[in-house]
């Protein structure tokens, strides 16, 4: 009787303690914040100069409900809302390379190469110059069936044919000589 007392008694401070608590030890892990809505991001980020509003998103053919965090500041944090009640996330979004980070290894300023080696395969990715330049695909590897969207930018010189809405077909070298990395990602809920 006393084994069963400690087990109950056990399990019930586990999930005390779990119940309140959405987030786990890395409140800057954007996969942390899906389940959040707007009360809970100002109880946990006091500090975080939470600006609202509403605007166009993709490519300017839908209004959404949106959510700043730590605006102007390496850590600027972009939310949007599946409604105005801003209940549940419609998508994640940082371009900065403060805090914030992916579960899955990725942050702002991760190479091509490192993103092909967490990825497992080899990504490929879009042209430069439009609103979803840079944009990478998994190509059947490890985060094909994620929710993360990653976009590149060079570092290096760009020529002409790495720019427009197509998946670019480049040598290594090419790609190498570009200097890619990880200029912003996008966590869709």
């Amino acid at each position: 009787m006393k084994k069963i007392s400690l087990i109950i008694f056990v399990l019930s401070l586990v999930s005390c303690g779990s119940s309140n608590n959405k987030m786990s030890k890395d409140k800057f892990v954007v996969e942390n914040l899906t389940n959040y809505d707007a009360e809970d991001l100002a109880e946990t980020f006091p500090e975080a100069n939470i600006q609202e509003d509403t605007g166009m998103f993709e490519e300017g053919t839908v209004e959404r409900a949106y959510t700043i965090i730590y605006p102007n500041t390496p850590d600027e944090l972009h939310i949007t809302w599946k409604s105005e009640e801003r209940e549940e996330i419609f998508d994640i979004r940082f371009s900065e390379n403060g805090k914030w980070k992916s579960a899955k290894g990725i942050e702002i300023g991760t190479s091509y190469e490192a993103l092909n080696q967490l990825n497992e395969k080899q990504v490929s990715f879009y042209g430069f110059g439009w609103d979803y330049g840079g944009a990478v695909m998994w190509n059947d590897g490890k985060f094909e069936k994620s929710n993360l969207r990653v976009f590149l930018s060079p570092e290096g010189e760009i020529d002409d044919k790495f720019y427009g809405d197509r998946i670019i077909e480049a040598s290594e070298e090419e790609t190498a000589n570009l200097d890619l990395k990880v200029k912003s990602i996008m966590l869709i809920n």
